[in-house]
């Protein structure tokens, strides 16, 4: 591993680090922000955030402001980039397919199968590299926006073991139902839609041991509400399960950073009080 940024935070640092994955073929980029618990030795728990649509690991750690909550309750956070990238990685000229767009599922189908394994680069190689090389407990969260926000949700429910709790702005709550979800789930696991079913947080609802409360904020001002979002079906279908749901739906706020920021603070507060 090599660190390429770091910058005093709140008492701790905020640094980016760039290493060989082997899942996905290779050289990967994430952030990490140390509390100063973890400075001076002591095991933190770890949160683990995951991006959206065209973002990297910079968007959250430089728009969110979540250091300073993080540094608050002795939490690390943990940022990947949200695919895979380099020249010999395959790529899609649209914005919500190839880099940028990994979806954080497992790719079934070529060009995307060698190298397009974010779930089990999020699942098992991060956690490893993170814990191994970082004062990191395995105690872990997990959060994220938009697709990030499906990524959370779906990972934390297929491995509720792994995860303490879990929270999400903004996701893609049903993507077999969503313009987004149908395009990258046809190029990544083809058209067996049985297959998609293990990455759809509204159809996993139905099956899941799990009763891992799930903390969703949306913003009533979201362009993409309608159309690729969609919390009402999450909504129903926790209702149907009996499984445990805050929806906050937030009047104005709309798809951004602004909305993150805006309530980080008490999503870091959710998962510190599991994290304890």
């Amino acid at each position: 591993m090599e660190r390429i940024e770091r910058h005093a935070s709140h008492d701790g640092y905020q640094e980016v680090w760039k290493h060989a994955s082997v899942t996905l073929g290779c050289e990967m980029r994430f952030g990490i922000y140390l509390p100063n618990a973890a400075l001076h030795g002591r095991k933190c728990p770890v949160l683990y955030w995951l991006s959206g649509l065209t973002c990297t690991e910079q968007n959250f750690i430089t728009k969110a402001g979540a250091q300073q909550y993080a540094a608050r309750h002795g939490i690390i956070i943990v940022a990947p980039d949200t695919s895979p990238r380099g020249d010999d990685v395959p790529d899609d000229p649209g914005y919500d397919l190839g880099k940028g767009a990994g979806f954080y599922v497992n790719a079934t189908q070529q060009p995307w199968a060698r190298h397009f394994r974010m779930y089990d680069y999020v699942v098992d190689e991060l956690p490893r590299l993170v814990e191994s090389e970082f004062p990191a407990s395995d105690a872990r969260a997990i959060s994220g926006h938009s697709m990030g926000g499906h990524g959370a949700l779906t990972i934390a429910m297929r491995n509720p073991e792994r995860y303490r709790s879990v929270s999400a702005f903004s996701p893609i709550v049903a993507p077999s139902q969503a313009p987004w979800g149908e395009k990258a789930f046809t190029a990544y696991l083809g058209t067996d839609r049985e297959a998609w079913k293990q990455h759809d947080a509204v159809e996993l609802i139905a099956t899941t041991t799990s009763r891992l409360p799930l903390l969703v904020d949306q913003g009533t001002g979201d362009e993409f509400l309608e159309s690729q979002l969609k919390p009402e079906l999450l909504r129903a279908a926790c209702q149907a399960a009996a499984h445990p749901l805050q929806l906050n739906l937030r009047p104005g706020y709309d798809h951004s950073y602004y909305f993150i920021a805006t309530f980080i603070g008490e999503h870091l507060d959710h998962h510190a009080k599991a994290l304890r």
